[in-house]
């Protein structure tokens, strides 16, 4: 690679760096190979705020709306020839484009460090998720209880304070909320509902958990706002431990942040019996 082709990517990994740094979502396209600017870059983020070229205006439109239905995928990576998106584009047909995903790493915030917040506290820090777990009681958040150093423990004197504090704008964030009980879930939910959370999960029976809804649309939360809260909150895998509720909610977390149906994989095969 020339300087001069250097400096003409400088713009685009520049944007790179500060979509890392806002903890922002965004797509880099590359070009690998065929009749085009082989390693052009062009960065799009949500919503289409484009920087870098391919080198072709027309060929540019085409990769901004492929760039937005891949986002909407969840894949991490994936490579098209420009004719699987843009037919039309007969003299760039051939070209290959790498298609990748950047975003934050995945953070996990946990309202409540009780058995099941405990429990997928430590199932999440395995699967390398950066977890912040709060709780108002101390004792509850030692380190001889969690020695993993990347789980954050916060010992929150005022609970949505803590949560606001943990969670910040959302994007990026899931955060599952498992108290003891009517008025810590209150609490942590009136922090959690107002921002952009990519998941909120909320633990307890239909009964207990329709309170905890109803109260919060009492206090103006909005309908869209509330129909995104998970409750209750994970998968029906007939969860009966602590930790196999922790693995109901971090495999509901992981189907929502992949694009998964949380269906089995072997559906297919039953279907066709």
């Amino acid at each position: 690679m020339s300087l001069s082709d250097q400096s003409s990517f400088r713009p685009t990994l520049e944007a790179l760096e500060q979509v890392l740094d806002r903890d922002a979502v965004a797509a880099l396209i590359t070009i690998i190979d065929g009749p085009a600017r082989a390693g052009a870059k062009m960065l799009v983020e949500e919503p289409a705020v484009v920087t870098g070229s391919t080198g072709d205006r027309n060929l540019d439109r085409a990769v901004v709306k492929q760039a937005a239905k891949f986002l909407g995928s969840r894949e991490e990576a994936r490579t098209f020839r420009v004719r699987d998106f843009a037919p039309a584009l007969v003299s760039y047909s051939e070209v290959r484009l790498m298609f990748e995903r950047i975003e934050p790493e995945p953070r996990l915030v946990i309202c409540g460090a009780g058995h099941v917040g405990a429990a997928l506290a430590r199932l999440a820090g395995f699967l390398r998720y950066r977890v912040t777990l709060i709780d108002d009681r101390a004792e509850f958040l030692t380190r001889e209880r969690f020695p993993d150093q990347q789980i954050e423990l916060v010992t929150a004197a005022n609970w949505a304070a803590a949560v606001s504090q943990s969670i910040g704008s959302g994007r990026g964030v899931s955060v599952a909320v498992v108290t003891r009980g009517h008025n810590e879930d209150e609490e942590c939910m009136g922090a959690v509902i107002t921002s952009e959370a990519d998941y909120i999960g909320l633990i307890g029976s239909k009964r207990r958990t329709n309170i905890v809804l109803d109260r919060l649309r009492q206090a103006g939360a909005a309908d869209e706002k509330l129909c995104r809260v998970r409750a209750p909150v994970g998968l029906d895998i007939r969860a009966v431990t602590p930790e196999e509720v922790a693995l109901s909610i971090l495999a509901e977390i992981v189907a929502e942040r992949r694009g998964g149906k949380g269906l089995p994989l072997s559906a297919w095969r039953r279907e066709d019996v």
